[in-house]
C-alpha cells in the first residue's frame, strides 16, 4: 500500500515553498506573464533558498534531498505560477540531472555546482523540428575529428536555454550508424557561450510567458571530445530516463495547476453574489468545484505513487506515463472549469485562472503528449 505520509522536513519544505510562492512569486506574476519578461529576481532568491540543488548530494553543493522532495516544491510553485515552475523542474531534470546520472566524475565537480547553486541554467537540447519521440528523425550531428566534435543543427522548444545566466546545453546528435543501420545517437555537453551556438529570438508561445524558450542552432560548434555525456551511443536511450523522471516532475507540476484552480475557484465562489447569495451556494457551482478537487487528489496520488517506485529503484515507467496523463489532464480541465466559475472576470489576464487555462494545455504536450503516454502505458500492459 502507497504511504503518502510526508517526513517533517518534506511538511517543513512544502510549507516554506507555499509561503514563499504566495508572498513572492504570486505578487509579480501577472506583470512577467504581461511583459513576457524572465523572473530573474525570483529565480535569484529561488537560489537562495537552495531549491535547483534539492534532489543532488552536498558533495556537489546540492541539498542531499530526492526527486520527490523536489516534486513538492514544483508542485507549491505551479499553484501560483506554472513558468516559474517549470524554470525549477527544467533547470534540475532536464539541466543538471543528465550531468549527474551520465557524467564523469570530472564533469559532475565542474559543471553540478554551478547548476545547483540556481546560479546557472541548463538546458536539455533533445526535441528538434521533425524529431521528439522518434530518435530517428533527428538530424542533428556530430563529428569526431582530431580530438574535437564538431556539432551542425538545430533544436527546438528549448526551456532556459536563452537566459543570461544559462551556462550548459546538452545535446543529442547523430555520431555514427550503427551495426543494424540505425542513427548512433550521443549526448554532448556544449558550454554557453561557445562560437557557433546560438538562442534564436524566443518563441511567441501562447503560456507559459515568463519561460524561457528558444529555438537553437548549432554552426560548426567545436567542443572538446570530452564533453560526451555518457556512453557513445547512448544518448537518446539515457535522455529517455532523464524524461521518465521528468514525466514524474511534469505530474507534480499539473497537479500544482490543477490544486492552483480549485484554491481560486473556491475563494471566489465565497466572495461572488448572484441574486442575493454567494454562487457557492448552488449546487452546480459547489458540485463543479468538488470534481476539481477529486481530480487534484487522483493525479496526486499518481504522481506520489510513480515517485515512490522511482525511489525504491523498481520500475517505473508506466506510473510516470500514468502520472502524467492523468496530471495534464486534470490541470486542463480544472481550468476550463475554473475560469468558467469566474464567468467574465475568468477571461481576465490578472486573474490566475486565466493564466492558468493558457499554460496547461503545454501540460498535455510537453514531455511526451498524451498520445504518447497512451502509447507507453499500453507497451507496458503488452499492447
Amino acid at each position: 500500500m502507497l504511504d503518502t505520509r510526508l517526513t517533517d522536513e518534506q511538511i517543513q519544505l512544502r510549507k516554506t515553498v507555499e509561503e514563499f510562492a504566495r508572498e513572492v512569486v504570486a505578487p509579480v506574476s501577472y506583470q512577467h506573464d504581461r511583459d513576457r519578461t524572465f523572473p530573474y529576481e525570483v529565480v535569484r532568491q529561488m537560489a537562495d533558498m537552495g531549491l535547483f540543488g534539492l534532489p543532488f548530494p552536498e558533495e556537489y553543493g546540492g541539498m542531499g534531498g530526492d526527486y520527490f522532495t523536489l516534486c513538492l516544491a514544483i508542485e507549491e510553485l505551479a499553484r501560483v505560477d506554472q513558468s516559474v515552475a517549470i524554470t525549477l523542474e527544467a533547470g534540475c531534470s532536464l539541466g543538471a540531472m543528465p550531468v549527474y546520472r551520465f557524467g564523469t566524475e570530472e564533469q559532475r565537480q565542474e559543471w553540478l555546482p554551478l547548476l545547483t547553486s540556481g546560479q546557472a541554467l541548463g538546458a536539455f537540447g533533445l526535441t528538434e523540428a521533425g524529431a521528439g519521440s522518434d530518435a530517428g528523425g533527428t538530424r542533428t550531428t556530430a563529428v569526431l575529428a582530431d580530438g574535437q566534435w564538431t556539432i551542425n543543427g538545430s533544436k527546438a522548444f528549448i526551456t532556459n536555454s536563452g537566459t543570461d545566466i544559462t551556462r550548459l546545453v546538452t545535446v543529442t546528435a547523430v555520431t555514427g550508424q550503427l551495426a543494424d543501420g540505425r542513427k548512433e545517437i550521443s549526448s554532448i555537453l556544449v558550454p554557453v557561450p561557445t562560437p557557433g551556438f546560438t538562442a534564436e529570438p524566443a518563441y511567441d508561445k501562447v503560456g507559459w510567458h515568463a519561460s524561457d524558450t528558444h529555438p537553437l542552432s548549432f554552426d560548426d560548434v567545436r567542443v572538446p571530445e570530452e564533453n560526451l555525456l555518457g556512453e557513445r551511443g547512448r544518448g537518446y536511450a539515457n535522455f529517455l530516463r532523464i524524461l521518465d523522471e521528468g514525466r514524474i516532475a511534469i505530474a507534480a507540476l499539473s497537479v500544482g495547476a490543477a490544486q492552483g484552480c480549485v484554491d481560486e475557484s473556491v475563494k471566489y465562489a465565497r466572495e461572488r453574489s448572484t441574486f442575493g447569495r454567494p454562487i457557492v451556494q448552488n449546487q452546480a457551482i459547489a458540485f463543479k468545484i468538488a470534481r476539481m478537487e477529486a481530480r487534484v487528489v487522483a493525479a496526486r496520488t499518481a504522481y506520489y505513487d510513480a515517485a515512490a517506485k522511482m525511489l525504491a529503484g523498481l520500475p517505473f515507467k508506466k506510473e510516470a506515463a500514468v502520472a502524467k496523463l492523468v496530471a495534464g489532464e486534470a490541470a486542463m480541465d480544472n481550468a476550463r472549469d475554473a475560469t468558467q466559475v469566474h464567468g467574465g472576470y475568468g477571461f481576465m489576464n490578472e486573474y490566475p485562472v486565466a493564466r492558468h487555462y493558457r499554460d496547461s494545455k503545454i501540460l498535455e504536450v510537453g514531455e511526451g503528449t498524451t498520445e504518447v503516454q497512451l502509447m507507453l502505458i499500453a507497451r507496458e500492459l503488452g499492447l
